[in-house]
């Protein structure tokens, strides 16, 4: 399918449903990206990042997609999806070929050859492979290859992440994004699209953890070498945070997520009582700052002793130079950084998006960060059918996803 000189992100989440277009920045010497249309729209159908409406995430698809289009003043056809969900799951694999060649050199047969043949694992018949991260090459017992290709040699492996997410989540997904008359042209995780446009090549170099904490789950991405070392997701939002103030505070859903918002705080000074004063549907309330306080802290305090779980799997914990960013909905919390600090001795960063142009200003970049991503990638893994940009050469995220292009477009 032919591409169009646009690139679309679709975040379709818990509870809203984002849309970003982009289009190629005139004139830049490098892979540029300006951010032309924006859409979003409350999302009712979906449970823990999987749809359970279809008719309802197709709605909130609509609305977000079409009032993205009314900025950009272009139609949408092709999109760039993320698969979100506590089924999503990652494991190592590896495969070994022998190569083709009369004189034994290494093709680009014959490393989609063994990629592919790395992809035949083990796994439940409910489940499907979404994507794959190439780790590195072995040619004849030689490891720590990146490019086998050119190289000679008989006997060539590959060692590879791949990422997996429930049957049932991928269909509906795809279900809800067709019946809203789009086509899903890539797809990938959360966490990947939101770290291609919040980390720069250092934090991607060193070792960085990105944190997406988004309304139903948190989305956790480790990236080191400029290689994904692991994905999780954890089934803690915000969402969780809304009803233990509405618990807490007997109120109803809608005034606990508006207190959330407004008024919920991770810093010290909100452990101290004060009085809160504010209106609601006209009715006016006072709240206590240090009983808001304590309300929110344990569910913090749980949602990052699960991060930090998912860190010591890696082994990591304690043990990233580039620290944790933080992006996605709930990281807007006040003084979020500095708690987590404290929780889980690193570094800790709230994510804005970089080297991307055009309105990105005008929105909460932590917020849109996993929408502004798929944009991108959508410009990354389709610039070979534009082919107006020499996107390995310039961009800083690109060799994580050049290296699995050809095996998402099989998918």
């Amino acid at each position: 399918m032919q591409k169009t000189p646009y690139f679309i992100g679709l975040d379709v989440g818990t509870s809203t449903v984002r849309c970003v277009i982009g289009m190629p920045e005139q004139h830049s010497a490098d892979f540029g990206v300006s951010v032309i249309g924006i859409g979003k729209a409350e999302n009712s159908g979906m449970r823990k990042g999987c749809v359970s409406h279809v008719e309802d995430v197709t709605r909130a698809i609509g609305e977000a997609v079409s009032e993205a289009e009314r900025m950009a003043g272009i139609r949408v056809r092709d999109v760039t999806v993320n698969v979100n969900g506590a089924s999503i799951g990652a494991q190592m694999s590896s495969g070994m070929i022998s190569t083709n060649s009369p004189d034994r050199t290494i093709t680009r047969e014959d490393v989609d050859r063994v990629e592919e043949q790395a992809t035949v694992i083990n796994m439940p018949n409910n489940r499907d492979i979404i994507q794959i991260f190439t780790k590195g090459y072995r040619v004849d017992g030689q490891d720590n290859i990146k490019d086998p290709i050119g190289m000679q040699g008989v006997r060539l492996e590959a060692d590879i992440l791949v990422v997996t997410a429930g049957l049932q989540c991928i269909r509906s997904l795809n279900d809800a994004v067709g019946a809203a008359q789009l086509h899903v042209a890539e797809r990938t995780v959360s966490s990947v699209a939101a770290a291609e446009v919040a980390l720069d090549r250092r934090q991607k170099e060193s070792g960085t953890a990105l944190v997406d904490i988004g309304a139903g789950t948190t989305n956790i991405a480790i990236i080191e070498d400029g290689e994904i070392v692991t994905l999780a997701v954890i089934p803690i939002g915000g969402q969780h945070i809304t009803h233990d103030l509405a618990i807490g505070l007997k109120a109803d859903l809608g005034l606990a997520e508006k207190i959330k918002i407004e008024f919920a705080s991770l810093k010290q000074d909100a452990a101290v009582s004060h009085k809160i004063s504010f209106k609601h549907d006209g009715v006016a309330y006072e709240l206590d700052s240090a009983r808001l306080y304590n309300i929110i802290v344990p569910r913090f305090e749980e949602l990052l002793e699960e991060i930090d779980k998912v860190f010591a799997k890696a082994k990591r914990s304690r043990r990233l130079p580039g620290g944790v960013v933080f992006v996605g909905g709930v990281a807007n919390t006040p003084g979020l950084a500095d708690f987590a600090r404290d929780q889980l001795e690193l570094h800790t960063q709230i994510g804005k998006v970089t080297h991307i142009g055009g309105m990105v200003d005008t929105i909460k970049s932590t917020e849109y960060a996993t929408a502004i991503g798929l944009m991108s990638l959508d410009g990354i893994l389709g610039m070979d059918e534009l082919n107006t940009h020499n996107a390995k050469d310039h961009h800083e995220g690109i060799d994580m996803f050049t290296k699995i292009k050809n095996i998402i477009k099989r998918k």
